[in-house]
């Protein structure tokens, strides 16, 4: 029972109230240009699709996975969608000939749309300006790692480094007798 109120305060609501106020409210001359062609052909393709499937449900049930016995047309849905839409007319008729039926307020809706307009995109410019500062600090510090290695090494290897010099071939003889020496106590350590 809950679930049928429900469902005459959301068609009242949905399928009256809007309606109602976007032809029959006080205009309020905003104009709107003609939209482009992109969405014209978006609404469109919505509305030939609603039509389709509200007309023969049977295009969509046949495309399910899996098989959905259900029958929107059968004369107890139609009825009690007919009840609903009835009295939710006749209430909004009652109350805006009694005078008690609430004027419009002019508002701003906060929907699921603030999420992804607002919210998103302040959190996600802060995590930015986080990320980029981090990186900046992560670039300096790469920099600064970079260059006091790079000077050891050019202080080694550079042309007037030690390393850089031409060594005489006996020198390099004793280096190698040198390693394999530490090799052979290594190898046989073990």
């Amino acid at each position: 029972m809950a679930m049928l109120f429900a469902s005459a305060g959301v068609l009242e609501h949905a399928g009256i109230k809007i309606p109602y106020f976007a032809f029959f409210a006080h205009d309020q001359g905003i104009k709107a240009k003609e939209p482009p062609v992109n969405m014209l052909l978006a609404m469109a393709i919505a509305a030939v699709l609603c039509v389709a499937i509200g007309s023969y449900p049977a295009i969509l049930y046949n495309i399910l996975p899996y098989d959905a016995p259900y029958s929107p047309y059968d004369m107890t849905h139609v009825l009690t969608q007919l009840q609903l839409l009835a009295f939710a007319i006749l209430g909004v008729v009652f109350l805006h000939r009694s005078g008690r039926y609430p004027d419009e307020i002019p508002s701003v809706n906060l929907d699921a749309e603030w999420f992804y307009r607002r919210m998103f995109p302040a959190i996600f410019g802060g995590i930015k300006v986080v990320v980029s500062v981090l990186g900046e600090m992560g670039a300096q510090a790469v920099r600064f790692t970079l260059g006091f290695f790079l000077d050891k090494l050019s202080r080694h290897h550079g042309p007037s480094g030690i390393l850089a010099r031409t060594w005489p071939t006996g020198s390099m003889v004793l280096w190698v007798m040198v390693l394999l020496f530490l090799y052979m106590i290594l190898y046989y350590v073990e």
